[in-house]
């Protein structure tokens, strides 16, 4: 038999305002899972497979010992998230754009692929993409 475990990823964010971080993920349609969530940290429940950890940056710097970069200057990560339609990623992109986001470069349209992105409040850039899953099957 099989196993059934499926692998999570837990992205750790830095963030300067932990409550409008909180504000805007929220704005953008996820959940805080108040269980894994503080004064220091919250818990943003992306999928069943994927978690954004909002962490303010005293908190995130007793994890490393390295310098904490400012996203709105640096980059060290861009993080992909798949949509399921064209529409969806539109839709996301839209929410976080009203929620206090900023567009984070041009929309990419290769008929077969499309995508957006933005970045949030601390700088964090999000990359939203669609895929025709035919194009994928090869």
């Amino acid at each position: 038999m099989s196993s059934t475990y499926q692998q999570m990823i837990f992205v750790n964010l830095p963030v300067n305002d932990l409550d409008a971080s909180k504000k805007f993920f929220t704005e953008l349609g996820y959940s805080i899972n108040a269980q894994f969530s503080d004064d220091n940290a919250a818990s943003v429940v992306i999928s069943d497979t994927i978690v954004a950890m909002l962490l303010t940056k005293p908190f995130y710097s007793t994890f490393t010992k390295k310098e904490i970069v400012d996203a709105a200057k640096s980059s060290e990560v861009l993080i992909a998230l798949s949509a399921e339609s064209r529409e969806k990623v539109d839709e996301l992109v839209d929410k976080a754009l009203a929620a206090g986001g900023s567009p984070a470069g041009e929309p990419q349209d290769h008929g077969f692929m499309y995508g957006r992105s933005f970045d949030d409040l601390d700088g964090h850039t999000w990359e939203v993409m669609w895929m025709d899953p035919t194009a994928v099957e090869g």
